[in-house]
């Protein structure tokens, strides 16, 4: 919104910074850090006042939890999301596609969440929606996401799949675009949603993600960075930067609170809906098959509780103490904050092996 005051302006210097997205960036930073500061303790006091118990703690987890955990108030992802949107909407262009598309995604799958948790709390179970229903809803926002990024992309990028390191491999999926954006999107959704389980253990991983696909969003959408990079141009795109920005600014509003012990957690109003934005960047500038590298920690996450589940079936026994993996070294003794912060830096280092990405080529 901001920006369209070059266009009213008479082109002064301090109008012309709203021009650059890196300076929009940073404003949509600050202004989500500063919505989170301000409405974080507000919110937590209203959370606790409806939710009589908070959220439901799974009785079938560690045994910690149930005397740790009790009594926490849940969908704190609301203030994340509330940050994100005030935002966006504020310092990003409004008539750029993929940041409705985005948003779309986001806001729709906080209202999964929302749902879901609204289900839990009111019913003080933490059986929220059944499965079912919230895949047959995510799958739909992201048939619609992915048949707009599709529309959005260039004409020689639209239903293909780039691979990371070979810069002119191109993989023509055609009509299977569409399902292969909703499997991405979707995955990553419910990949960051299992991550969520120790305070502060999903949203710092989320914000490291978002970091680097806002680098390479904003990389992408150059054509003096495109070309020496030698990675595919896609027009537009460097104005998720702005939406990654303020992901991260209310991320860090959010960890405030979340930080061990917790004060509230985000649920699932947070984790699907962060998750879903993560994927539908990763659709949106064409690095799909990078987003399995910067998210690998939800990509392993995911997979803990996947060979868990199938082995458990076919032998009756389990391959670790406990899944998702985190509550398996819960198991071994590993305090919290010691899985968080390696975890966060097993993220770390992920991130920086997806950016190499972009120059090895």
């Amino acid at each position: 919104m901001l920006y369209w005051l070059t266009e009213l302006s008479d082109g002064g210097d301090v109008f012309n910074l709203f021009q650059y997205i890196t300076f929009r960036s940073g404003g949509a930073f600050f202004t989500a850090l500063i919505f989170g500061f301000v409405f974080g303790r507000p919110l937590i006091a209203l959370l606790r006042k409806r939710q009589r118990y908070g959220q439901p703690i799974r009785t079938d987890g560690p045994e910690g939890h149930l005397i740790t955990k009790a009594g926490t108030p849940t969908m704190g992802g609301v203030l994340i999301l509330g940050a994100l949107l005030v935002s966006t909407l504020l310092w990003a262009r409004l008539d750029n596609p993929y940041i409705w598309m985005l948003l779309f995604v986001t806001g729709g799958f906080g209202i999964i969440g929302f749902l879901d948790d609204y289900s839990k709390v009111t019913k003080n179970t933490h059986a929220g929606l059944s499965g079912r229903t919230r895949l047959a809803i995510g799958f739909g926002i992201a048939a619609v996401a992915g048949a707009w990024a599709a529309w959005a992309h260039p004409e020689d990028l639209t239903g293909m799949l780039a691979f990371p390191v070979f810069k002119d491999v191109l993989l023509n999926l055609g009509f299977f675009f569409v399902p292969f954006a909703m499997i991405v999107i979707v995955g990553a959704a419910n990949a960051v949603n299992l991550t969520d389980g120790l305070d502060g253990l999903a949203i710092m991983p989320v914000m490291i993600a978002a970091g680097t696909l806002g680098v390479i969003a904003y990389t992408v959408g150059r054509t003096d960075f495109s070309e020496y990079l030698d990675v595919h141009y896609v027009p537009g795109t460097g104005e998720i930067l702005i939406f990654t920005s303020a992901l991260i600014g209310g991320g860090l509003g959010f960890l405030w609170y979340n930080a061990p012990p917790a004060a509230v957690f985000m649920g699932d109003t947070g984790s699907l809906a962060l998750g879903g934005a993560l994927g539908a960047i990763a659709v949106a500038i064409k690095h799909e098959l990078v987003l399995a590298i910067v998210g690998g920690l939800f990509v392993v996450e995911a997979l803990s509780v996947i060979v868990q589940v199938l082995y458990f079936k076919r032998t009756g026994k389990r391959v670790f103490l406990m899944a998702p993996i985190h509550h398996h070294f819960e198991k071994r003794g590993w305090a919290e904050p010691q899985i968080v912060i390696r975890f966060w830096i097993i993220s770390l280092i992920l991130a920086l092996i997806g950016l190499a990405t972009l120059k090895l080529r």
